[in-house]
């Protein structure tokens, strides 16, 4: 393993905490007697060429620091290759880093424990999803959660939480089940009326929000959460129970492990990792073991 390693860092994460935060984590790997290099980009696809060079030119790890979109950005430079990902969370949600048990917003803790899993080879194997040639780590939504963040992403007057909560409230009131066709590991089609479709390879969106509660992300499986036809009340009952995971056992929803998933539904855009990925329909596919992972 090179003691050379790459920062790859989002400065504009959590409000600004990215640039704070990249100074403490590569101070704790300098310490750890580590040469790092830091990685900027004028824009989303100039950082992601930047850090797909610093892998191929064979940097002894990418160090991600920002939050979940910075994530999902590393995700591409490093998915199918033998270089380890660190996580350095400090953005809003960091669903990700939560899903792995890493240090959350404490940036000085997160890069010594990336130092300690390079020097003690703590590098686990975790499964991404695929979605063409996009990887996501955490959840894919679609449906009334991925059209809060339709709505949420054109409020430009407002930001922050409030924008979102405001964006709930407005779905809530055009609230309506959608017709999805889908498809379970190649088997037959399936049409539902369903609330929303979260596929999970891991089990949290949204800043903590438990929605596929039981997922693994070594498993080889995704889990799939299914929240059916139901009224705007029974919406609004189990909702706020998926902070907690509880919401699995409730009547209207359905959870299914499955490989590979095809959605379609007419005017649905997807988010994986919190960012657009597109309009249905799509198909998922969980890839074991698809990328290196500095963990404890």
């Amino acid at each position: 393993m090179t003691s050379e390693i790459t920062l790859f860092v989002n400065p504009t994460a959590g409000r600004g905490r990215g640039a704070h935060a990249a100074q403490p984590a590569a101070s704790a790997l300098r310490e750890a007697g580590f040469s790092v290099r830091t990685v900027l980009g004028e824009d989303a696809d100039d950082a992601l060429r930047r850090a797909r060079e610093a892998v191929d030119g064979g940097t002894g790890a990418l160090i991600a620091v920002g939050g979940d979109g910075m994530m999902s950005l590393a995700l591409q430079a490093v998915a199918g290759t033998m270089t380890p990902l660190g996580v350095i969370a400090v953005g809003t949600g960091n669903d990700f880093a939560r899903a792995l048990g890493l240090p959350i917003r404490d940036p000085a803790a997160a890069g010594r424990l990336a130092a300690e899993a390079l020097k003690g080879g703590a590098i686990r194997d975790i499964d991404l999803g695929r979605v063409g040639d996009r990887w996501f780590g955490s959840v894919l939504a679609s449906g009334f959660d991925s059209r809060v963040n339709d709505r949420g992403n054109r409020m430009r007057w407002v930001g922050g939480r409030f924008k979102y909560d405001l964006a709930i409230l407005a779905e809530l009131a055009a609230f309506r089940t959608i017709p999805y066709r889908i498809r379970l590991d190649g088997g037959p089609v399936q049409e539902i009326e369903a609330t929303l479709i979260a596929v999970g390879n891991g089990s949290t969106y949204g800043g903590g929000m438990r929605i596929c509660a039981d997922a693994v992300m070594d498993d080889g499986l995704f889990d799939v959460t299914v929240v059916g036809d139901c009224s705007r009340t029974t919406l609004l009952k189990v909702f706020p129970r998926v902070y907690r995971g509880t919401h699995l056992d409730h009547p209207a929803v359905t959870v299914h492990r499955v490989s590979s998933i095809e959605l379609a539904a007419a005017s649905v855009t997807a988010y994986a990792d919190g960012e657009p990925l597109g309009a249905l329909p799509l198909t998922a596919t969980c890839v074991p073991g698809a990328v290196r992972v500095l963990a404890r």
